[in-house]
């Protein structure tokens, strides 16, 4: 082969795979931009603004049965070891946690398998404050979401709605826990309001409470019939007063062990 031949032959290999790259980097780029894009109706009404709506916890946290639902032990500390560790004893459902399909369910997806998607999500914020003032076991009712939907539109699919019943202003008070007789109460979700909301596409619930029923439930319908459904809920939020009714986006960090009914979780919302 001649000289000139072969390096027309060469430079006809490097632009062939100039191409090649060239077309992987734009197949590249065009996918990352489609994740932006996918991800940007949920952010475009943010302004910037986080709020943490996670709540500080350790032994003292009420938790339902009363134990505690988180133990320090000192594993290591800086003298002698140099640095400092904590082994950690946690019950699941403590602290502003997640409620996972197989909480209630048999067979339910464990947290760890949550769809991501579901992460990220557009938040309602249904307020029941004024009635959870005179009554502390107050439910969310149909009535309180058609009165949300006609001030606000529709509820987007694969939103949280969460409950804003104001009972985060009792943390550290026994009233977020029970009466004085020591009776549970606290407000939460009726059955009929979470049918409803299965309805409208929402993925996810939340409360500002110690759990997804109100504190008198003896039977623990809405635990029993939105978990098994596929769907997931969030306990004991904090600061939703900060937020809008509508127009935030909750960012969910689930935790994510293998096989987990649920777990504290770190939970943030933008607008």
């Amino acid at each position: 082969m001649c000289t000139a031949c072969l390096i027309e032959d060469v430079k006809r290999h490097m632009l062939s795979r100039r191409s090649l790259f060239s077309g992987a980097a734009a197949t590249a780029a065009m996918g990352a931009a489609a994740g932006v894009l996918s991800a940007r109706p949920a952010l475009a009404q943010a302004t910037g603004r986080v709020v943490d709506l996670t709540h500080s916890y350790d032994s003292d946290f009420p938790t339902f049965d009363g134990k505690p639902g988180i133990l320090y032990e000192v594993d290591k500390s800086f003298d002698p070891d140099g640095y400092h560790l904590f082994k950690l004893t946690i019950f699941e459902h403590t602290g502003t946690h997640i409620d996972a399909p197989l909480h209630f369910a048999e067979g339910g997806a464990s947290v760890d398998l949550l769809p991501v998607e579901n992460l990220i999500a557009p938040l309602c914020v249904v307020d029941i404050k004024d009635k959870a003032a005179e009554e502390p076991n107050a439910v969310v009712e149909p009535a309180d979401i058609e009165a949300w939907i006609s001030a606000h539109g529709a509820i987007p699919a694969g939103a949280c709605v969460a409950m804003n019943s104001g009972w985060s202003a009792r943390m550290g008070d026994p009233s977020w826990r029970n009466l004085p007789d020591g009776s549970l109460a606290f407000p939460g979700f009726s059955k009929a309001a979470t049918d409803l909301l299965a309805e409208t596409g929402a993925a996810s619930i939340g409360v500002d409470t110690l759990s997804l029923d109100p504190g008198n439930s003896s039977d623990f319908a809405v635990h029993s019939s939105w978990l098994p459904a596929g769907r997931f809920g969030i306990e004991g939020l904090a600061n939703l007063d900060v937020l809008p009714a509508a127009g935030a986006t909750i960012f969910i960090g689930a935790p994510k062990h293998r096989g987990g009914t649920g777990g504290p979780a770190r939970i943030v919302a933008m607008f």
